[in-house]
């Protein structure tokens, strides 16, 4: 058989990582507001001589890293999406780079609890008034950049069936993640910043620190399981699977011996199907069943003929 009759039973692997995904200009415009609220942060911290500041600071400038990290992703992605190495497509360089961002996210929570912990036996000094101008004017542009991520369209079309779908991008998770630690750790400031200044209670400053990183630390884990689960190509949610099963044994002939979905990337999935038939029908038949509304972009089905006895 010639090349070019394989053409119409060829297709390629890109499955639309080659768009620039919804997320991505806004995780770079972040990116540019996180790095500019660092500097005015770690400015003050040093002018004003408060370490609650400049600590903040430099919080924000890791998650400038980790937000760095997810734009690299996704030009990464979108650049290779072509490259024949990646056998599914560049899909789960998403999620590598989500489950990068939780661990840095599950080390900032760390450093904030020995941090507050060393505040707590150690009290310091703290510039309220200064100090509280600028932790609202951080909670502002957190709070705004966090919005920002929360509304991004999570919708793209792909090369397999051109139908958009819903998706969920761990990727832009992880950035809206570290712009929401970084406004609820603004916002925990400011209420032990105003305790303080009215009432005397500096020890609050430290305590809501690690209340803090208990949330970060929770959402962290929330990520590097979610994100995980992609990278072990972890077995579809049943409802997808049951409903797989379900159309192709529309025949009262056809069974399925072994089914295997996994998720190649942000809502997409591959499916290999085993069928025992006592009249197998072709794979076009088989693959012609398959909702559309599954997002299988890429299905490998393989048909056995039950013995007669």
């Amino acid at each position: 058989m010639h090349t070019h009759d394989l053409a119409e039973w060829q297709h390629d692997h890109i499955f639309g990582q080659d768009r620039t995904q919804p997320g991505e200009k806004r995780t770079r415009l972040i990116v540019v507001i996180t790095a500019l609220m660092m500097v005015v942060e770690v400015g003050a911290g040093l002018l004003y001589g408060s370490m609650a500041l400049l600590a903040d600071g430099l919080h924000m400038a890791s998650h400038a890293t980790a937000l760095g990290i997810s734009v690299l992703a996704y030009v990464y992605a979108r650049r290779l999406a072509a490259d024949q190495r990646f056998t599914f497509g560049t899909g789960k360089i998403n999620s590598l780079a989500a489950f990068a961002s939780a661990v840095l996210l599950g080390g900032f929570a760390f450093a904030m609890v020995a941090e507050s912990t060393e505040r707590l036996m150690n009290p310091i000094a703290i510039a309220f008034d200064q100090a509280l101008l600028v932790a609202v004017v951080g909670l502002l542009v957190n709070g705004g950049s966090a919005w920002l991520l929360a509304t991004t369209p999570h919708q793209h079309g792909h090369s397999h069936g051109h139908h958009e779908h819903h998706n969920h991008d761990h990727n832009l998770r992880a950035a809206y993640l570290h712009v929401l630690a970084d406004a609820v750790t603004s916002l925990l400031a400011i209420a032990a910043l105003l305790a303080g200044k009215y009432f005397g209670a500096n020890w609050l400053d430290p305590a809501m620190g690690i209340l803090g990183a208990l949330l970060v630390a929770r959402w962290s884990y929330g990520l590097l399981k979610v994100s995980a689960q992609v990278l072990l190509d972890k077995q579809a949610d049943p409802a997808v699977t049951d409903l797989l099963q379900t159309v192709i044994e529309s025949s009262s002939n056809d069974r399925v011996s072994d089914l295997h979905v996994w998720s190649i990337g942000h809502g997409i999935y591959a499916a290999q199907i085993a069928i025992i038939s006592d009249e197998p029908k072709t794979p076009s038949h088989y693959k012609s069943l398959i909702p559309k509304t599954l997002n299988i972009v890429h299905t490998a089905i393989e048909m056995h003929k039950r013995p007669s006895h």
